[in-house]
């Protein structure tokens, strides 16, 4: 039997409910819904006009409604008469087959039927910035070297030990938080789980930061590239597959080097051979490409990809293996569709193993340094209207993720593009008023 929501609310405290969802790009949209009202929403779900938000409709469409899934309730931990819920959106009693969540579900389901359970981690890189976004919040937090500096850490305290309790409040199992390498950048890591209870958790992880965050008077931003000197906010996830049951891990093989299997290598070619596509979804806007293969910052390395390659326990690589029975996918960005990530590397992946994809050789090279070197080696692309060219003519995203979802992120991520090159920017000016 589900969930009963209108029960948990009683038992709990429960006051309001936020039914939301992720639209194309990223935003998460909700409505506050009274406790009273949830058991109609739990059947029929919330109205919303998907006009008025990123996706690909228009206001002569019917209402779209999204539909709440119990397991994946959250109740915040700053404000615990209200709780959090996932939701699928569906529209003349169809799924919405271009809106992310549902598209993971889809690739979820497609890996079911082989056998296969996707496990993933994330590590969110975000800057705490002043109020208004112009600078970084600690103005003593000047080192060129910045990363895991303890007092640059501990004097923003009071904001992070309070996204960390909240998170072991909600037992994700956070293990760490640090600085990272940029000034006023952090890093926060909990628990791998199931890729949709990762992909939920992100979503709620980035919302819940920025709302503790103003509470303390700052602003958190994922930006992938917020200031020009600094090192960007990746998002890296590590990858593994699992058996139907979650207990037997498929990528780990104790008799290769690496400690990965067959299996894990072919997902592993999946991702390569389709990376420079999926490029779009993991770096999806026009700031995400100040970020991938950048001058180097002041820290003296971007940590940012800039060619397809793997390596082994080698940061300079766009694959990572650090350990046996997972790999490292470090191209994405802060910016990235916590569900469209999710569902692109297991699209990618499956088509790897589907089609026994050979990732190639290993290279232990410093890619910063030695990668040019390299003959015949794949450059991401540089922008993003590259990166959605290439999304949109790619057989292998189309097939795994369907024409809807491929269709309707490119019509709109041309439109963004177009947006970004009408603009007129200061460097223009300052270059060219008297050409």
């Amino acid at each position: 039997m589900p969930t009963n929501l209108s029960k948990v609310a009683t038992e709990r405290g429960i006051k309001y409910f936020l039914i939301s969802f992720v639209d194309l790009f990223g935003s998460l949209r909700s409505k506050l819904v009274p406790a009273r009202a949830i058991a109609d929403m739990q059947k029929n779900g919330a109205g919303f006009a998907g006009f008025a938000a990123w996706l690909d409709m228009t206001p002569a469409d019917s209402d779209m409604f999204s539909i709440p899934d119990p397991d994946s309730l959250i109740q915040l931990p700053w404000k615990p008469e209200v709780g959090w819920l996932a939701g699928d959106l569906a529209m003349d009693g169809k799924p919405v087959e271009a809106s992310p969540r549902v598209a993971l579900k889809q690739q979820i389901a497609r890996a079911e039927k082989l056998g296969f359970r996707m496990k993933t981690g994330v590590e969110c890189e975000y800057f705490l910035v002043s109020a208004d976004g112009s600078s970084i919040s600690d103005l003593n937090d000047t080192q060129e070297k910045p990363c895991y500096d303890q007092s640059a850490l501990m004097r923003q305290y009071d904001v992070i030990s309070e996204i960390c309790d909240s998170m072991i409040e909600l037992g994700w199992g956070p293990y760490q938080n640090d600085h990272e390498d940029a000034n006023g950048q952090f890093e926060m890591n909990w628990d791998y789980d199931d890729a949709l209870v990762t992909a939920d958790r992100h979503v709620f992880f980035k919302y819940m930061v920025k709302a503790i965050t103003e509470k303390h008077g700052l602003r958190a931003t994922f930006m992938p590239k917020p200031f020009p000197n600094l090192t960007g906010n990746g998002c890296h996830a590590h990858v593994s597959v699992w058996d139907k049951t979650g207990q037997n891990n498929l990528f780990e093989d104790s008799s290769d080097e690496m400690g990965l299997s067959t299996m894990a290598y072919h997902f592993m070619g999946g991702v390569l051979h389709n990376a420079q596509a999926l490029t779009a979804i993991f770096n999806p806007t026009v700031n995400s490409y100040k970020r991938i293969d950048a001058q180097v910052t002041t820290s003296g390395s971007t940590w940012s990809p800039n060619a397809v390659a793997y390596g082994g326990n080698n940061r300079t690589h766009m694959v990572r293996i650090p350990d046996r029975g997972r790999f490292e996918l470090r191209l994405m960005d802060g910016a990235a569709n916590p569900y469209l990530m999710q569902a692109g590397v297991l699209a990618a992946g499956l088509d790897g193993v589907e089609n026994e994809r050979d990732p190639g050789k290993r290279l232990d090279i410093n890619m910063y340094t030695d990668g040019h070197k390299i003959r015949g080696l794949r450059r991401l692309p540089a922008n993003l209207l590259d990166a959605i060219r290439l999304f949109e003519k790619s057989k292998v995203l189309r097939s795994g993720l369907g024409d809807a979802l491929v269709d309707s992120y490119s019509k709109l991520k041309y439109q963004d593009w177009r947006s970004y090159s009408s603009a007129i920017s200061q460097w223009e000016r300052d270059h060219t008023l008297d050409c």
